[in-house]
């Protein structure tokens, strides 16, 4: 959804019906998601006619990190390595945990990538997979592509 509105803003505000054909999705579903991710600052809203959805910041200063925590909330793959602010609490059986240390560098392995990749870094990634087709006046196989 972050993709396809970032991709098709340029025209105006994009509306969650254009963005719903698109990815075929249902339009109460992409309504849910798009109120997590407004709320969160992620995009603003523009009411009336011709309104809809525009992000909130370029694409290359929202991370992907960033989308995905808002989305999915905590990433942690167990509970025991969470950040301080997320419920629960670390594990207080840190200190003789034999797996502490392996899930706490797991967790920090994936925040690294997320936290480093732009939601432009991934139009971009989109854009060079696909600049053949475009090359050739042919859709990509992704349903990100602006239609």
């Amino acid at each position: 959804m972050m993709i396809d509105i970032a991709m098709n803003q340029n025209e105006g505000p994009v509306s969650v019906r254009d963005i719903a054909r698109r990815q075929s999705l249902s339009d109460k579903y992409l309504e849910q998601i798009i109120t997590q991710a407004n709320k969160a600052g992620l995009l603003k809203s523009i009411r009336g006619a011709g309104g809809g959805y525009q992000l909130s910041r370029p694409a290359k200063d929202i991370s992907v990190g960033e989308i995905l925590r808002v989305m999915e909330g905590s990433l942690s793959p167990v509970e025991c390595v969470r950040e301080r602010g997320e419920e629960p609490a670390p594990c207080q059986n840190a200190g003789e945990c034999a797996t502490y240390e392996l899930w706490r560098d797991i967790k920090t392995a994936v925040d690294q990538v997320i936290d480093n990749r732009s939601l432009q870094d991934m139009i971009d990634n989109y854009l060079r997979k696909n600049q053949d087709d475009a090359s050739l006046g042919k859709e990509g196989n992704c349903r990100w592509s602006a239609k």
